[in-house]
């Protein structure tokens, strides 16, 4: 039982990181943010990439390094969670 909620968590913040990942990478391409993907990915990734663009200004004013930490920080609450249940289970 302990094992499948291990796999369910890590496939739950697997399919995240990667909406993350697929979301920074539309922003090279025009108009595909847009598109019905590129607007529910928005909705969904942006209330959790905010905070950190708040705090993490571009660098030279066009490159945003805020995606990259807020990974970062999604693996660290991964691991945190892994923890957690560690402990419950």
């Amino acid at each position: 039982m302990s094992s499948e909620i291990y796999s369910i968590v890590g496939t739950l913040f697997q399919i995240y990181f990667y909406m993350i990942l697929v979301y920074v990478l539309m922003s090279w391409l025009p108009n595909v943010r847009e598109s019905f993907v590129g607007e529910l990915l928005g909705k969904l990734v942006e209330p959790y990439l905010a905070p950190f663009r708040r705090f993490i200004p571009p660098i030279m004013g066009m490159i945003d390094i805020s995606p990259i930490v807020a990974l970062f920080v999604l693996q660290l609450a991964q691991r945190g969670v892994y923890a957690i249940l560690g402990y419950l289970l």
